[in-house]
């Protein structure tokens, strides 16, 4: 048994003590208890993702409660902020105002996470975002509060990059959302494929997030003749513009970025439809985890209705690293916010977590692609297997 097998099973036999500790006394002993807060989207048209998130950050906080020899109990107070900026604000100023809340696990969504960090920081209340990829959140400002354990952008946009390339695509079309995740994930992606000379972007196209009809961008798209069109956006936009394509015959393969990683994303194309669609994330299939399978049994003993979702084993991490913080200095803001800074070989259901001098942690991208009506990890895909 290596050191994460025995560190999980130990930890599994805490908890089965401390069952079996108040079964048979009918209480267990009084502990003080912090609250942390979750935040992401848990409504709208991203809401699986939100939703797989905030069961797996319960999970993690449940098993902490069972543990007997956790000196606080944690309480987790939730809070939707609807994948909207202005939401996210508001939520995050209830949040941080509320001095019990000693910090939170937050933000799926990279255009809410982007304009919360200076609220996070003026308050001093720590996070540990969750699922948010843009780069700027942890690099474009030096917040001591603002902490991440899921990549960036940038990863994903070299990955998608080099399949393009190796899949022998010339040619191009870009289409993106115009907030600053969709904005920026075109950047990254368009940046890499400069390292590619043979590969032509035919054209680029901003859409805005309220748009429904995208019509008038497919169709100029599809003149340029594309060999592949790519995607930087969220769910409910790639399954308006993946739906499309199909009506107006528009046959073209279709890949994107980590905002369509979800179950919601083939539920609303279908997955005729979605078979084939590619898309890359910064976290590796949940399986493929040293502890993944067990994260998952305890996931569905649970009883969470929700699947947890690409970033369920990143809010799961987060929680587990802020609670950890809480244990080894208490319920202390700035002294969490400190130990959370120093966060060093941190052994995490994704990996070891490692911050450099933004709080980012370090990692790499992975390849997904919908097979049957599921997303399967690139390697272990039957399309892997035909491109060789």
């Amino acid at each position: 048994m290596n050191r994460e097998e025995s560190g999980f099973t130990a930890r599994l036999a805490r908890c089965v003590l401390a069952a079996l500790f108040v079964l048979g006394t009918g209480h267990a002993l009084a502990k003080d208890t912090v609250k942390i807060a979750f935040i992401g989207p848990l409504t709208g048209g991203v809401s699986s993702t939100g939703l797989g998130g905030r069961n797996s950050a319960q999970l993690a906080v449940d098993q902490h409660n069972a543990d007997p020899s956790r000196k606080y109990r944690v309480e987790l107070v939730k809070l939707d902020d609807e994948c909207k900026p202005n939401v996210g604000v508001q939520v995050v100023t209830r949040a941080a105002t509320d001095r019990s809340i000693i910090g939170a696990v937050a933000h799926y969504c990279s255009a809410v996470a982007i304009v919360t960090v200076d609220t996070f920081h003026r308050f001093g209340l720590p996070m540990v975002v969750w699922g948010a990829v843009l780069p700027e959140i942890t690099y474009g400002n030096n917040h001591k509060e603002i902490h991440r354990v899921n990549g960036t952008m940038i990863n994903e946009g070299k990955l998608a990059a080099e399949y393009v390339h190796k899949s022998g695509f010339k040619r191009v079309a870009v289409i993106y959302d115009t907030t600053d995740y969709g904005k920026g994930q075109s950047v990254h992606f368009t940046e890499f494929l400069k390292q590619y000379p043979d590969v032509t972007v035919t054209g680029s196209y901003g859409v805005d997030v309220t748009q429904q009809d995208f019509s008038a961008e497919l169709t100029a798209a599809g003149s340029g003749k594309p060999d592949v069109i790519w995607f930087g956006g969220l769910t409910p936009q790639g399954v308006a513009i993946r739906a499309q394509m199909q009506r107006i015959g528009i046959s073209t393969p279709f890949i994107g970025v980590s905002g369509i990683l979800n179950e919601g994303f083939i539920a609303g194309v279908g997955p005729k439809v979605a078979e084939g669609v590619v898309s890359f994330h910064n976290g590796a299939p949940i399986d493929k985890y040293a502890r993944g399978k067990e994260f998952l049994a305890a996931y569905r003993a649970a009883g969470f209705k929700e699947e947890p979702d690409a970033y369920g084993p990143f809010a799961y991490s987060a929680a587990q690293l802020l609670m950890d913080a809480i244990e080894k200095v208490g319920p202390n803001r700035a002294k969490v916010r400190d130990t959370l800074n120093a966060t060093r070989n941190y052994d995490s259901l994704v990996g070891i977590i490692n911050f450099d001098d933004h709080r980012q942690n370090i990692t790499n991208a992975h390849q997904y692609v919908v097979q049957d009506g599921k997303w399967v990890y690139w390697p272990d895909s039957k399309y892997a297997k035909e491109a060789k």
